[in-house]
């Protein structure tokens, strides 16, 4: 079986080939090849499928996806836990949530590259499946997402999908993520419990799903010994003029929050895998292939029916042919569109004929579902063929509640075959109200259709959600060779729900210093004008007791206009309390209190969406001295905000240019201090590194806030004494936000000015205490404190200080900056200390 199953993929190659174009003198010679419908017509090659599992956006094994997916057709799919939140942006300044939006995007464009479904299992943006940084433990990750919840998600999504062959990205090895290693547990336990009735057995009697049976479970194999099959990926496809890496590449390019992709030169690449469980056979030492054991086609799911079962056989065989012609059709749109459509008459019929047959040992759910798989890609290869276009203009993209609008759905016939019995109409949520209809129509090549529809809003309707699915579709049918075929066709614009106005607030986070003077602090806020016309709203803010404002003010938009800036005065009350405050602006706007900031995100490589989140200013009042004389230069890395918070704290701070810190007085400044990463994100910093160990030697001091090992970090030349950053980073690292901790030396001064440190700055932290820990460091430095994981590590260089000449240099790798944007009060403390050191004396 398998020999004719490659003999058949090595025959479709060769036509390919054929087909590339040969330049000569500049001319075209051969027809050129057609991408999208290449990718339509190649999975009906097979009937395999395979499910990639990971933990974040980006964890998918993207050159092996696209070698199944693109090379071979599989079905092929990732299943994503989290929506990579906790991450860091670098493209933007959008975090958490925000964040969580871009790279879900993103994978879901990288996945079009790829040919890849996307699923996750994390469905809104309040979801307990979060991104909650790095973690050395799956038991911590499932504690802290739910492992009930979590799992019961994962079988679910198996049960829906229905995979033959499962690989987690990654292993459950100490030495791993433990997002990484509690997906890769799940993947194992489901192979069982999948297929089993008693777990979860409410998604079979009150969902309707049925159990499914995993044929293979791999693991990625830790060296080519020990791996049960080697996957050569790295062959050149004439169609995408890719090789299958390039592919995959092509796509994590599209991962640019994270600043993914390379470049891969043609060549060899291998994939091996490690066969961990089989519901097909026994493990075997060595395989040529994946599949073995696993039907890859219906010709050898019918070789491999037993004689009782045989009434089935010719069914299949005739649907496999129907499914090869189709394949061979290519590169023609009309041949394909209508040996799609015959191939659909005989799929339809064998459908038929498995619902009313009685098997004796095959599954018949097993291959209904196959058919159904089947279904759909014939349907898609028809939407590709057919080359109906299809748009849906909507008078705005920007809805509201109870309000009308506009839609004009176009059809366009670019192909050359006519399409019978077109209609189209909307897919709206029940609620809403459609006015207009349309009526069948035949479409003959080079024919169009416009239909005009009015749609309303109600005024309940449920607002924008950037996780579900589009609010507003076409559906569109059509029919030919006597089979009809439904498609789905988003807009191309995002389709949102959103409040008439939305308010945003600067600043968005505050302070209360309580070992100062109470004074009055500005409140500006943004109103954003969502409502497509003229508009009144009365904006004030919902203040803490005891504090004053002035009154509420009035914001008139007129017809074009979309945003104004009001600003408010507040003073906190004398005597003001240490502990969490809330100030809340809201708008009311025809007798409805609107207090929700709409966030826009949006970049050409994924497009527009929103947040929606509460418009409220989270405050926290807390004692924090500092030297009022106290100059602080920051070089910003574009990675962190705490220069803006220090400013906000009262501090006096100067961003360093690149013209100053190459050619400017640094002296001017008692501390230096550079944000996360500097030596990777600035040149200039890397480039004029001596002058800041010039200015430190000279009486300065400098704080260095962590780096990555890569980060053009020389161990010997960055700091003024050798400092080597731990690798593998994985193991220098503390990330539970509570670790237990030992102040090394508690009467030093950077743990008693102007801030007396005591345990309490230490609590309430957020996320992690620290990354990328140094491993080894020169006798010069003093270490201040020690911090332990939760897996027992113990690590000393989270500050690491030393004099140096007549100054003084601190590299601290504890993470600060979430602490100070997140307004842990410890965190503003302890790091005024480290960056007032100089005013000590």
């Amino acid at each position: 079986m398998l020999q004719r199953k490659w003999m058949v993929a090595l025959s479709l190659l060769l036509v390919l080939t054929l087909l590339t174009p040969a330049v000569s003198n500049g001319q075209t010679t051969q027809e050129q090849h057609d991408e999208e419908l290449w990718s339509a017509v190649k999975p009906l090659e097979t009937i395999t499928s395979f499910l990639n599992t990971g933990a974040h956006p980006d964890d998918e094994r993207s050159h092996l996806l696209a070698y199944l997916s693109r090379g071979l057709g599989v079905h092929t799919a990732s299943l994503i836990a989290n929506r990579g939140e906790g991450g860091q942006n670098e493209i933007g300044e959008e975090l958490g949530n925000g964040l969580g939006i871009i790279r879900s995007r993103e994978l879901i464009e990288a996945s079009k590259v790829t040919g890849v479904e996307v699923f996750h299992l994390s469905q809104t943006t309040d979801d307990e499946i979060y991104d909650f940084g790095f973690s050395k433990s799956p038991d911590e990750t499932l504690q802290k997402w739910g492992e009930e919840e979590t799992y019961e998600r994962f079988i679910r999504l198996i049960r829906t999908y229905k995979p033959d062959i499962v690989m987690p990205s990654f292993r459950n090895v100490e030495s791993q993520h433990g997002h990484h290693r509690a997906i890769s547990i799940l993947s194992q336990k489901a192979f069982e419990d999948a297929a089993d009735p008693t777990v979860f057995p409410e998604q079979i009697e009150e969902e309707g799903l049925d159990t499914w049976q995993i044929k293979k479970l791999y693991l990625p194999a830790e060296s080519e010994d020990t791996a049960t099959v080697g996957i050569e990926v790295g062959d050149y496809d004439p169609v995408y003029d890719q090789t299958y890496p390039q592919i995959g590449e092509e796509s994590r390019y599209l991962h640019k929050s994270q600043g993914m992709g390379r470049e891969v030169e043609p060549g060899s690449e291998m994939v091996y895998l490690d066969l961990v469980n089989s519901s097909v056979g026994e493990i075997p030492e060595q395989e040529d292939t994946i599949f073995e054991g696993i039907p890859y086609d219906f010709n050898e799911y019918a070789d491999d029916l037993k004689r009782s079962d045989r009434k089935i056989k010719r069914q299949l065989e005739k649907l496999q042919a129907a499914l090869e012609k189709v394949i061979e059709a290519y590169p023609s749109h009309q041949s394909v569109l209508k040996d799609t459509h015959s191939a659909l008459k005989q799929l339809h019929k064998t459908e038929r004929f498995v619902e009313q047959f009685k098997f004796n040992e095959i599954d018949k759910k097993d291959l209904l579902h196959r058919l159904d798989v089947k279904e759909e890609q014939l349907e898609n290869s028809s939407k590709v063929a057919s080359q109906l276009e299809v748009s849906t203009n909507v008078t705005v993209s920007n809805l509201t509640q109870g309000t009308s609008n506009d839609v004009t759905i176009t059809l366009k016939n670019n192909g050359d075959v006519e399409l019978k019995d077109v209609t189209a109409h909307l897919n709206l949520p029940e609620e809403w109200d459609v006015v207009g209809s349309t009526q069948a129509k035949n479409l003959a090549p080079g024919d169009g259709q416009t239909f005009d529809v009015k749609i309303h809003v109600p005024e309940d309707a449920e607002y924008y959600q950037p996780y579900e699915e589009s609010v507003l579709s076409t559906e569109v049918t059509y029919k030919v060779e006597g089979q009809v075929v439904q498609h789905k066709y988003d807009p191309e614009e995002t389709i949102a729900v959103l409040p008439e106005v939305s308010l945003k607030a600067d600043p968005a986070s505050m302070i209360v210093n309580t070992a100062k003077e109470m004074k009055e602090e500005t409140i500006d806020v943004n109103v954003t004008n969502y409502s497509n016309g003229s508009l009144t709203a009365e904006v004030s803010l919902y203040l803490p007791e005891g504090w004053e404002a002035v009154e509420s003010q009035t914001v008139v938009f007129g017809e074009d206009e979309t945003s104004k800036n009001v600003s408010f005065t507040v003073t906190p009350p004398e005597g003001a309390e240490n502990g969490e405050f809330e100030i809340k602006p809201v708008a009311e706007v025809e007798g409805k209190k609107l207090d929700t900031t709409v966030q826009k995100i949006s970049y050409d490589h994924i497009g527009t969406f929103y947040y929606l989140k509460e418009a409220a200013i989270h405050g926290v009042a807390f004692d924090l001295n500092y030297p009022e004389d106290l100059k602080i230069g920051y070089i910003e890395s574009g990675f962190d905000m705490v220069a803006d918070h220090l400013i906000n704290a009262g501090m006096d701070v100067t961003r360093i240019s690149e013209g100053e810190l190459a050619n400017g007085d640094l002296s001017q400044y008692d501390t230096i201090v550079t944000g996360i990463r500097a030596y990777l994100s600035r040149e200039d910093l890397l480039n004029n590194n001596a002058r800041l160990l010039e200015y430190v030697e000279n009486g300065g001091h400098l704080v260095v806030q962590y780096n990555k090992p890569w980060d053009n970090w020389d161990p010997n030349a960055t700091a003024p004494y050798p400092l080597t950053i731990g690798q593998p980073s994985i193991e220098w690292r503390v990330t539970d936000e509570a670790s237990e901790y030992e102040v090394l030396q508690p009467d030093h001064t950077l743990l008693n000015y102007p801030n007396d440190i005591t345990a309490e700055d230490w609590d309430g932290w957020v996320q992690e205490r620290g990354l990328y820990y140094p491993m080894e460091w020169d006798d010069d430095y003093e270490t201040l404190i020690n911090m332990t994981d939760l897996d027992g590590d113990t690590f000393d260089g989270g500050i690491l200080y030393t004099d140096y000449g007549e100054g003084s240099y601190v590299y601290t790798n504890l993470v600060w900056y979430r602490q100070i944007q997140n307004q842990v009060p410890g965190g503003y403390r302890i790091f005024t200390n480290l960056i007032s050191y100089p005013k000590a004396e």
